[in-house]
């Protein structure tokens, strides 16, 4: 996982560094697929533009010329039963599918640093909306993506908490609570006004 901003450099370098990874993964360590996921040195995350830019070019290059198998982490910022934790995943999923990531590993919120701060909303956030965008063209992706991360990169200074997992889910039936299920469905909304097709 190459940090942006830190020893890996600029854009540019870092992505060197991540397609290197990936190949050292198999050389060194007799991978079957690598678990990928540029982070931002500032902010902790894998969804920021610099780190959605590195591990778009990475993983487009790895499936252009290898046949490795390549996976993403993901980290958001803020917190579970938020929007913004919503909204940024939902980024990195669009930013994988179009490049062509095999695997996506799972969400863990709060940065992946909370106890128990991660659910099952997060992970169906991330599938339907990979799903959505399978098959889209990378202009389109890339148009939706202009439009997305603005939403909630100004709040990565703040962004909001979330809820733990005993906050969101009833624990007793394992089932999602009415408050999280409606951030879900306005987050929808949302990614569907900009374009997205579920």
């Amino acid at each position: 996982m190459p940090i942006f901003g830190g020893y890996a450099g600029g854009l540019e370098e870092t992505a060197i560094v991540d397609v290197a990874t990936h190949i050292n993964a198999f050389v060194m360590s007799n991978a079957t697929w690598h678990l990928d996921g540029p982070v931002h040195i500032r902010w902790g995350s894998t969804n920021t533009r610099e780190t959605l830019t590195i591990a778009g070019w990475t993983c487009a290059t790895i499936s252009e010329f290898t046949d490795i198998l390549s996976g993403n982490q993901y980290y958001p910022c803020a917190g579970p039963c938020t929007e913004m934790c919503l909204l940024e995943l939902s980024a990195q999923a669009m930013t994988d599918t179009a490049s062509g990531r095999e695997i996506l590993s799972g969400v863990a919120a709060a940065k992946g640093v909370v106890t128990d701060k991660t659910t099952g909303m997060e992970a169906r956030m991330m599938g339907e909306v990979a799903r959505a965008s399978a098959g889209m063209e990378i202009s389109e992706v890339n148009k939706i993506l202009n439009e997305l991360v603005p939403l909630y990169e100004k709040d990565y200074a703040k962004a909001p908490a979330g809820k733990t997992f005993q906050e969101c889910y009833d624990v007793k039936t394992i089932t999602p609570t009415e408050e999280y299920v409606q951030v879900y469905d306005g987050v929808k909304k949302k990614l569907e006004d900009l374009g997205l097709v579920f």
